[in-house]
């Protein structure tokens, strides 16, 4: 016949049988005070760094968008465009335009300008517009979601433990 083992463990936090695990969290920073924590209050404390952590990343991200002027977008788009063959004949072809400042006719342009009697413009300026426009939109977008991120964040430490006042007092949770 086997026998069944059951570990009972007497924790700093009181009795805590095998099924229920509690963690020791420090009750301040530098304290020698310890209290007991659920793991669902320590999985809170890291839910929240992580969300602090993305809040900093989104933020950095929407500043950099909304920072870039006209010139550092400039060299940005044309290192993008030196190195890239395939994305720049994509380019030429849907915005009907050829080179990036200047069009070399001894160079390959895709685009049906070339085919017809008119001049081709220069795809910089366009891509430039094309380019701000998204920099400026996706820059407001994630401002107003990393702050109301933070805003998500601060309700929820408001509001996590607080009771429902209709509920019975002398009940448990």
């Amino acid at each position: 016949m086997g026998h069944r083992l059951r570990v009972d463990f007497q924790s700093p936090c009181g009795w805590r049988g095998h099924r229920r695990w509690h963690l020791l969290v420090p009750d301040r920073v530098g304290g020698a005070d310890w209290s007991c924590e659920t793991p669902s209050g320590v999985a809170f404390f890291f839910y929240m760094i992580i969300l602090l952590l993305v809040f900093i990343v989104q933020f950095s991200v929407s500043c950099a968008c909304l920072a870039l002027n006209q010139e550092q977008q400039a060299q940005l788009l044309e290192v993008g465009w030196n190195n890239t063959a395939s994305a720049r004949d994509d380019i030429q072809r849907n915005l009907n335009c050829c080179g990036f400042r200047s069009f070399n006719p001894n160079d390959t342009c895709l685009a049906s300008c070339v085919k017809s009697s008119h001049p081709c413009s220069p795809c910089a300026p366009i891509i430039g517009r094309y380019a701000g426009e998204v920099l400026r939109f996706v820059g407001g977008i994630g401002l107003f979601f990393s702050f109301t991120e933070i805003l998500g964040v601060w309700l929820t430490y408001r509001y996590r433990n607080q009771k429902d006042p209709r509920a019975n007092p002398s009940a448990f949770l």
